[in-house]
């Protein structure tokens, strides 16, 4: 964000027509866009905030078909030829991002390294060794190891050779340049509110105006239009990001991932004058669930531990959503009604994957691998576990945190106890309230029921936002909708 300038496209003040409406301006929703002018079909892409702005720019920037340990589970569960066509896809998405930058002239720092998954813990390694046999067969250029760039010892890693990492907002503001250039539109500051109709289908925004399209696509990580209930086949997760300058001989050289503690993923971009910058990822957690700080400080101390660099550089956090079988929500969700989603952490592959199925299903000419991220698709025994937990965790939010405090939520009785800098879902009159005591002592409350399904909110101590653990919704302390799938603020209310 801080390396690419900002964007300024016009807001829709006007009842428009399309063949295509993409909403979201994402990785997803912008490769979609583009596919389809290249297809020759008018398109208007609809953007709430700016366009590349929110998670896809905040991302980590890996073009990976190497995700974990995703090979092996795919084919115990769903078969191998399932595995070999998500590798297909994953593989396929690397190959186009590289060929539109050259294609378009984009300077994108691509970078081809190779990708790891390890394991420190000599009890974990058969699951290394299962899945380098698994993402083998499904066609990757995979390998066991036990020596990698990193600055400790490793038990046991998969290497997937070929791999990318790039800058993914000046590909995407490239990609945007060449798509208004081929006669698509792209509006911002535009936040739609519902879908109406079904053939054609009309979208209505906030500003009143109207889009009306021959088919829609929903490109806003968690759809804001849910026709086949998604919603309960996904579980929002929030990551935690740091990141500062490297010396250039201090670089790990590839890309680096380990499900032990809590996640931990490593990566450097280019950075000049002899660095390299270093990107550190990890402590998921579930919105609104967490004190967000202690699990901040635990990503900081554990870098620091290892890397010489400042992570006061810069810190962020990047949302996205895993699906209860592991693959991306990806295709027709109703009659002319298309969504992306569900991508667990890669979203850079699968949101290019977005670009490459959903424009072949309305052109009539899939790409060979897009049945397998059917919206549609169940699979009973592979998503059993992942269904009941989420029905579990969700059920709990969204009644059970009415009537008590959660175990880490800072409910409390008293407004005065809130401090400066600080928020708490306080009862004021048997009603939650979500109160936020600004620096200079004044206080901010809006009601603590999410306006998506009404679960209640909680604080984020670190980025100082009301976060639903439902659905990923965020808000800013004055209700304001920060994050989807929610359209409408949070009420305001008296603090007391």
């Amino acid at each position: 964000m801080t390396s690419t300038p900002a964007t300024d496209y016009p807001a829709l003040d006007e009842d428009a027509r399309a063949d295509v409406a993409v909403v979201g301006a994402g990785i997803a929703g912008l490769c979609t866009a583009w596919q389809l002018a290249l297809m020759g079909r008018s398109v208007i892409v609809v953007e709430a905030d700016r366009i590349v702005a929110s998670t896809t720019g905040y991302t980590t920037g890996k073009l990976s078909a190497q995700h974990g340990l995703i090979y092996h589970r795919i084919r115990s569960s769903l078969g191998e030829a399932t595995a070999k066509g998500y590798a297909a896809a994953q593989t396929a998405a690397i190959d186009w991002v590289g060929a539109v930058a050259a294609q378009l002239g984009i300077d994108c720092d691509l970078e081809r390294l190779p990708a790891y998954t390890y394991v420190t813990d000599p009890d974990e390694v058969d699951k290394i060794r299962d899945e380098v046999d698994a993402a083998g067969a499904a066609g990757l250029l995979a390998s066991f190891v036990t020596d990698t760039g990193l600055p400790y010892p490793v038990a046991g890693a998969i290497r997937v050779g070929d791999q990318a990492q790039f800058h993914p907002r000046r590909f995407l503001l490239g990609l945007a340049e060449d798509f208004v250039r081929r006669g698509g539109r792209i509006v911002e500051r535009t936040r739609v509110l519902e879908l109406t109709g079904d053939d054609p289908p009309v979208l209505r925004t906030e500003g009143g105006a109207t889009l009306t399209a021959n088919d829609v696509v929903v490109a806003t990580h968690w759809p804001i239009i849910d026709r086949i209930k998604v919603y309960t086949r996904m579980t929002p997760r929030r990551d935690f990001v740091v990141a500062g300058p490297l010396p250039a001989d201090r670089d790990p050289a590839g890309m680096y991932i380990t499900a032990e503690d809590n996640i931990r993923s490593v990566r450097t971009a280019p950075y000049g004058d002899g660095q390299r910058l270093l990107i550190v990822t990890g402590e998921t957690f579930r919105p609104g669930t967490a004190r967000a700080s202690e699990r901040l400080d635990r990503l900081v101390e554990w870098t620091q531990r290892y890397f010489p660099v400042d992570t006061r550089a810069y810190q962020w956090a990047a949302q996205d959503h895993n699906t209860t079988d592991g693959i991306p929500y990806i295709g027709r969700m109703d009659e002319h009604l298309y969504v992306a989603t569900g991508f667990g952490g890669w979203g850079m592959t699968n949101g290019v994957v977005a670009g490459l199925v959903i424009p072949g299903l309305i052109d009539a000419n899939p790409p060979p691998f897009a049945d397998l991220f059917d919206p549609g698709r169940l699979h009973p025994t592979a998503e059993a576990g992942g269904l009941l937990k989420g029905a579990v965790s969700t059920a709990v939010h969204a009644i059970a945190d009415r009537l008590r405090p959660r175990p880490d939520e800072q409910e409390t009785g008293r407004v005065d106890e809130i401090l400066p800098g600080a928020g708490a879902v306080v009862r004021v009159g048997g009603e939650q309230r979500a109160v936020y005591r600004d620096e200079d002592g004044s206080l901010r409350a809006v009601s603590a029921t999410c306006t998506h399904m009404g679960c209640v909110v909680g604080f984020n101590d670190v980025e100082r936002s009301w976060d639903c653990p439902c659905h990923g919704s965020r808000f800013g302390t004055d209700g304001a909708v920060l994050h989807g799938p929610a359209v409408r603020p949070l009420e305001a209310q008296p603090p007391e």
